[in-house]
């Protein structure tokens, strides 16, 4: 009795388990987009302006400031030449458009007249 009981417990787990449809597959997670700058201020009250304006406007463009300033050593290589800053964004494409947009226009050179700089757009990988 014992035996028949374990096997019908067990044919009804399997058939419970034959009826539970199986996960679906997460969409593609789109690779976040990065920019990466590099900045030494030659004219720190002009530079307070740049800050202002383009913190705004990283938020609307879908952006987030993931190092803003801070402590940066060097390990290997050149070291780091004053502050470093990197924004995450929701994909390479939209870091980009942020860089491209009219609006980002308008104040970079709030930052490229005033800074000595390098700037690149990186994208990371899915999670």
């Amino acid at each position: 009795m014992k035996t028949r009981l374990a096997a019908l417990a067990a044919s009804l787990w399997l058939v419970g388990c034959a009826s539970v449809p199986a996960a679906a597959p997460e969409a593609a997670a789109v690779p976040k987009g990065y920019v990466i700058v590099e900045i030494q201020v030659t004219n720190p009250e002009a530079y307070e302006g740049y800050k202002a304006a383009v913190a705004p406007m990283v938020a609307a463009a879908g952006g987030r400031y993931l190092v803003r300033g801070g402590k940066a050593e060097g390990r290997e290589g050149a070291p780091p030449a004053g502050r470093i800053v990197v924004l995450e964004y929701p994909s390479f494409e939209a870091a980009k458009a942020f860089l491209d947009s009219p609006e980002y226009g308008a104040i970079v050179r709030l930052r490229t007249d005033n800074t000595v700089s390098r700037l690149m757009v990186v994208e990371g990988t899915a999670p």
